[in-house]
């Protein structure tokens, strides 16, 4: 029945996880058969340390890196704890729009702000950083908007002042390169790989220390016996990267309909570059938990911004940070898969029409005010003050036994 149920349902939440591939599934059925231990040395752990290193190959051919600086970890929070509790630098400098596994990981954080598209504040970025050496945490894409940091003209700041730079790519990874990053996270069930697994790429390994010490597994970056299954079907995944053309045109339409129907409605993000499959939409007045619970009933699944507080939906901390006040409640992220169909987007469309007046006054859908119609550009485009260039270069790491 469960099954029945959840195929009349249209799922529109990627953004918190997303369905595992077949490719992946099959992996992880082949790697649960092996009997061994990594790191044992009779023939069953052999066999399954052929595993571990052939996925590391595999992640490291994807991130354009030498192998050895790929650690797998059991997801991204991990793979960011990893890095920030293991760099050793002594000042945390963060985006005030950061996943809270970034936030939370450390209480001497110092905020950096961010403009009402959720862009950080350079000029503030430079003043920080000319205080003395830092970890900067500042993510590829965000989570909730999608919105695109501007990591070109960000990374060469932090190098030239001696610090590192931690990028969370979890939401972006297989939809954009991954940047030049001292350290990037990753974690395969944003990309069709299963849960509970992840990997930080890490640009020189003497820069950082274990936090989860035990029996020295991940080069002893990392303690414990890694997840065999899990890492199958990670690379499985990564071998397999979807294109995200359609989810592209999808989400203007999406955004272009909702729009027209409800001038009042709010995209938030949407005068920066974005992710091609997620948009905030702000429905004035509603609460966005009433606006789930709605949607939900009507057969469609939608998020209220991350996925990660036990089931709690608060006021988002990243429309706050973008100045939005009391709007910050009042929006619900949207993401789409690679697979999401027009007559799926028409049918939130028409239903989420049908929510906006039902639970909104009438007049809150006559006009937009102009703060608002000041943030509403073209879904996904660049724009004059902030341009996307053509992508980032992969990495260029040096190889083993080269000077760092």
């Amino acid at each position: 029945m469960a099954e029945i149920a959840m195929k009349s349902r249209i799922y529109l939440d990627h953004a918190a996880t997303t369905p595992v591939l077949p490719v992946a599934i099959a992996a992880m059925t082949e790697a649960a058969g092996v009997i061994g231990n990594p790191a044992s040395v009779h023939a069953g752990g052999r066999t399954a340390n052929a595993i571990v290193e052939r996925a590391r190959d595999a992640v490291a051919n994807f991130a354009g890196c030498p192998p050895d600086r790929v650690v797998f970890t059991s997801g991204g929070t991990e793979a960011l704890a990893l890095a920030i509790n293991g760099c050793g630098m002594p000042r945390f400098i963060v985006s005030a729009v950061e996943h809270s596994a970034v936030l939370a990981a450390r209480d001497d954080a110092e905020l950096l702000p961010v403009d009402h598209d959720g862009l950080v504040d350079l000029d503030m970025l430079a003043a920080l950083l000319s205080r003395g050496p830092a970890l900067v945490a500042i993510q590829l894409a965000n989570n909730e908007t999608g919105v695109f940091q501007k990591l070109w003209d960000i990374v060469p700041m932090v190098r030239a002042a001696g610090s590192l730079l931690l990028c969370d790519a979890v939401q972006a990874a297989t939809k954009w390169d991954l940047p030049d990053a001292d350290f990037v996270a990753i974690s395969a069930h944003k990309l069709g790989g299963p849960p509970g697994v992840g990997a930080l790429i890490v640009h020189d390994p003497g820069s950082l220390g274990a936090v989860q010490r035990g029996g020295g597994q991940e080069r002893g970056l990392r303690g414990g016996t890694p997840n065999l299954p899990g890492i199958a079907g990670f690379a499985a995944a990564l071998q397999h990267v979807p294109d995200w053309s359609q989810a592209d045109d999808h989400r203007w339409r999406l955004e272009k309909r909702i729009q027209e129907v409800w001038p009042a409605a709010v995209i938030h993000g949407s005068g920066a570059p974005r992710l091609p499959n997620i948009s905030s939409i702000g429905l004035p007045g509603v609460k966005a938990g009433t606006q789930v619970m709605a949607l939900d009933l009507a057969g469609i699944m939608v998020s209220a911004g991350a996925a990660c507080s036990s089931g709690k939906v608060a006021a988002s901390h990243v429309l706050a940070a973008m100045g939005l006040g009391t709007a910050a409640g009042e929006a619900i992220r949207v993401s789409l898969g690679p697979q999401t169909t027009a007559a799926e987007i028409d049918a939130f469309a028409g239903a989420w029409e049908t929510m906006a007046h039902r639970l909104s006054s009438p007049s809150r859908g006559e006009a937009r005010d102009a703060r608002s119609a000041a943030r509403v550009g073209v879904a996904g485009a660049a724009t004059e003050d902030h341009p996307l260039p053509p992508g980032f270069a992969r990495v260029a790491y040096p190889v083993q036994g080269e000077d760092a």
